[in-house]
Parts: structure tokens; C-alpha cells; sequence
């Protein structure tokens, strides 16, 4: 599936750097412990801004659920429609989300509870973005 490419910024560059070297890391403060995904410039829970570090984590999850894509407005992925995106929470903090299309795994099929890897696929020469697949 073709995948956009993410321009890292200050704020993000450490998360794609990461990727580029196979690990998954998220934002974590460290007055609260307060693990944080999307980035942001402070902590969303105790508001402060000095003291956010990037930890890296085991990179499994679970399916939280699903939805399938039958008419996109991305015309970078109207070809590859139906597709499915499903929402991962991250064991090491299942607050953390995020969403991917699980790679190999049939539209209609996608097992909810189930647990999944991240794996890394490079979509540009020097970019990678964490997919998700389904582990047994």
C-alpha cells in the first residue's frame, strides 16, 4: 500500500529517527511519568515543558477495533481501496494509539483483541513509518 511520507519536523524528528533505526519510542515526562503520543512541546498532564524525554517501548499492542476504507479522499490510496485501518493500543501504555492498516491482513478479517508487532516500512530513501501486524 503506497504510504504518504512524513515530514519530520523539530518536535518529531527524534520519533522518525527512531524509526529509521527500527525502534518505537513516545514522549514521557519525567516529573509525572505521563507518557505521551502524538509529540507535543509539554507534558499534557502536569504542563511542563522541560522535562519530556523519548522512551523507548516494546513495540506490541492490541486491536482495539477497526474500520474499512471504501471511498478515500487520499487519491494516493484509491487504488488500493477497500483497505482496513485499525486502532492499536500499545501495551506498554494502553492509552497510546495508534492506527495502521495491518499489513496481510484481509479487510473484513481483522481480528479485534488480537495482538500485533510493529514492523518498520520504508516509504522514501530515508524514511520509515511503524506499521502493525497481527501476531499469533
Amino acid at each position: 500500500m503506497p504510504s504518504i511520507v512524513p515530514v519530520p519536523n523539530e518536535l518529531t524528528k527524534p520519533f522518525w529517527d527512531a524509526c529509521k533505526d527500527g525502534r518505537l519510542v513516545i514522549q514521557e515526562c519525567e516529573i509525572c511519568n505521563r507518557m505521551q503520543n502524538p509529540p507535543e512541546d509539554k507534558c499534557w498532564e502536569c504542563d511542563s515543558p522541560d522535562n519530556l524525554i523519548w522512551r523507548e517501548v516494546q513495540g506490541r499492542g492490541t486491536i482495539d477495533g477497526y474500520v474499512v476504507i471504501y471511498d478515500s479522499r487520499l487519491e494516493a490510496f484509491w487504488d488500493q481501496q477497500p483497505y482496513n485501518v485499525a486502532i492499536i493500543n500499545l501495551l506498554d501504555n494502553p492509552d497510546i494509539k495508534f492506527f495502521s492498516n495491518l499489513p496481510g491482513t484481509p479487510v473484513d478479517q481483522v481480528p479485534v483483541g488480537s495482538q500485533v508487532q510493529v514492523e518498520f516500512e520504508q516509504v522514501a530513501p530515508d524514511q520509515f513509518i511503524p506499521q502493525w501486524r497481527v501476531i499469533e
